[in-house]
């Protein structure tokens, strides 16, 4: 997988070429599914999760934005199903916070104060570097660990580690001005 290839990199005749991301991407979702949930996730679950992956981005195929990069739009997606398939199987504890949480007034508050949250991260992540980008994404969102990052990026771990440090202060930074402190 050649990192950071934009979609428009898989687009033939106005059709997406599902075959080449799969066999491209096949093992980048394999690697964030185990990043994320090795141990709470069967064989089946891991393949059901791939599978879907792209069953997704087929789906979706129309929404797709041609100059976004392909492996953000799947580690969202793997991020989301892994997610979704660890919920299911904590279901039964959780059924009862998610029923207070609809009941609740305050917490849909605290709903729209983290889409805020995220919204002001967005703007952050948008006006950095692309490497930067990058480090955050393959950090936070594809769940890779340090040492991996400095790998397939061919840098140092500690270059990873003040970059994510530096990438955090400016966020905590801009949070701050839109009213948001660190704690909550």
């Amino acid at each position: 997988m050649e990192k950071g290839k934009k979609i428009q990199k898989y687009i033939n005749n106005h059709e997406i070429d599902l075959e080449k991301i799969i066999e491209e991407y096949s093992g980048y979702v394999y690697k964030i599914i185990k990043n994320m949930a090795s141990a709470h996730l069967s064989d089946e679950d891991v393949e059901e999760i791939i599978s879907d992956t792209f069953f997704i981005l087929w789906k979706n195929r129309e929404k797709l934005d041609e100059e976004k990069i392909l492996s953000s739009y799947i580690a969202g997606i793997v991020r989301n199903l892994v997610r979704g398939k660890t919920r299911v199987t904590n279901l039964h504890a959780d059924i009862l916070d998610y029923e207070n949480i609809l009941q609740d007034g305050q917490k849909m508050d605290m709903i729209c104060e983290q889409r805020e949250r995220i919204s002001i991260i967005e703007k952050v992540l948008k006006n950095m570097k692309e490497e930067d980008r990058m480090i955050f994404h393959l950090y936070y969102y594809s769940s890779m660990k340090i040492k991996d990052i400095a790998d397939k990026l061919d840098i140092t771990e500690f270059n990873v580690k003040s970059r994510l440090y530096r990438m955090r202060k400016k966020i905590k930074k801009e949070l701050e001005k839109g009213g948001y402190s660190h704690e909550g």
